[in-house]
């Protein structure tokens, strides 16, 4: 008996709980058994942990080259040297030329290994834009025979012979950060012309209205074509990050601010909003206390989702030259590489930034879905 009562309190305390739980609490619990929702957080961590150090897990700085190592593939990775377990090691590579036909071929020189070893020493660089640093998380140690300069480029090498692992990690923390700057700004932007416009109407709401559908209706790309063309040339990397969140925070913010707009004229005649006039609340806390908290969970799921396109807009803009441009790095401008087809045919890991920027748009979509599912009170 005393086994099937423990049953029954902790049934009923599920329950009690269950009731008792806030909103945020029950969107937790439904996003919990949201099996895409729960991967894609993880592969987003994995995404944004590596833009965060990326300094650190890069084995070299942005603008180094080894020209020998020019449009290469990945390094080969070894164990085993002349039927020796050594661990892992690479072969420096060396060319040769063969004059009767003037052809060059790179091989690997299997006289000597170099290996692969972990905190090394390398170009300096500065951990969050203000810790001096040279530490790297591996790079190639001296040689067997105490020789130098062999590579590890897990991803290869683009066209100048700079390590496109590297450049990736570099890139990830423009491609990823500007988005999510931006959907930030276009969030807050959006609820708070979405909140004005809905709550008084009248004029106002017509004007905002009026710009929204002309935003809305100018294709993207001509749309920041003509943006970037306000930018100012030969400015620092810095300020063209700054200029590319302001393009695209002023094209994402129409979506949020109908999303806000809806909500707000279907709420502002409910009952507790009357009761909170007729208390004398000023209009002020009335959409900020009263009306915004209740859909803050829709407008978070709208600005997940919105993220992924943000990262298309910006690897468009770079992919085009309209964005960050080289030396600076993102994953728009490695595409540029592989525009064309004989490139991709020769080359095929040029291809590796775009898996990123898929793999990163699927799972803000996925997480977006998740989040939709976990605000529903009908699911």
């Amino acid at each position: 008996m005393n086994f099937f009562k423990k049953i029954l309190k902790r049934k009923e305390k599920s329950q009690e709980d269950y009731y008792l739980a806030s909103q945020w609490t029950l969107m937790g619990r439904k996003l919990k058994k949201h099996k895409l929702a729960r991967i894609s957080m993880i592969i987003l961590g994995i995404l944004y942990f590596g833009a965060l150090f990326g300094n650190f897990l890069a084995p070299y700085g942005l603008e180094e080259f080894d020209g020998l190592y020019r449009n290469t593939g990945a390094t080969k990775i070894r164990f085993v040297h002349e039927g020796e377990f050594v661990g892992p090691f690479v072969y420096k590579l060396e060319k040769t030329i063969d004059r009767t036909n003037f052809s060059v071929t790179i091989t690997e020189n299997t006289s000597e290994y170099y290996p692969i070893k972990f905190f090394v020493h390398g170009s300096e660089y500065k951990f969050l834009g203000f810790i001096k640093s040279d530490l790297h998380l591996f790079g190639a140690g001296e040689g067997s025979n105490g020789g130098t300069g062999a590579k590890v480029m897990l991803f290869g090498a683009d066209s100048l012979g700079r390590d496109l692992f590297s450049r990736v990690l570099y890139g990830s923390q423009v491609s990823l950060t500007i988005p999510f700057a931006s959907a930030i700004i276009s969030f807050f932007l959006g609820i708070l012309i979405g909140s004005l416009s809905g709550y008084f109407g009248g004029m106002f709401d017509i004007i905002v209205q009026r710009i929204i559908e002309v935003i809305g209706a100018v294709p993207q790309i001509p749309l920041w074509m003509a943006l970037s063309t306000a930018i100012p040339a030969g400015i620092s990397t810095i300020k063209m990050y700054f200029y590319m969140t302001l393009i695209l925070s002023f094209i994402n913010w129409t979506g949020m601010a109908r999303v806000v707009r809806g909500k707000m004229l279907s709420l502002k005649n409910e009952d507790y909003v009357m009761a909170a006039r007729l208390s004398g609340v000023s209009t002020w806390n009335i959409i900020w206390k009263h009306l915004v908290p209740g859909f803050m969970s829709y407008l978070i799921v709208s600005m997940t989702l919105g993220i992924p396109g943000s990262i298309v807009g910006e690897t468009s803009m770079s992919y085009l030259g309209l964005g960050i441009k080289s030396p600076a790095t993102s994953w728009g401008v490695l595409l540029q590489e592989a525009s064309a087809v004989t490139e991709i045919a020769s080359h095929p890991h040029k291809l590796i930034p775009i898996i990123f920027v898929t793999v990163a748009v699927l799972a803000f979509n996925f997480l977006g879905d998740g989040l939709r599912d976990a605000a529903d009170p009908y699911k």
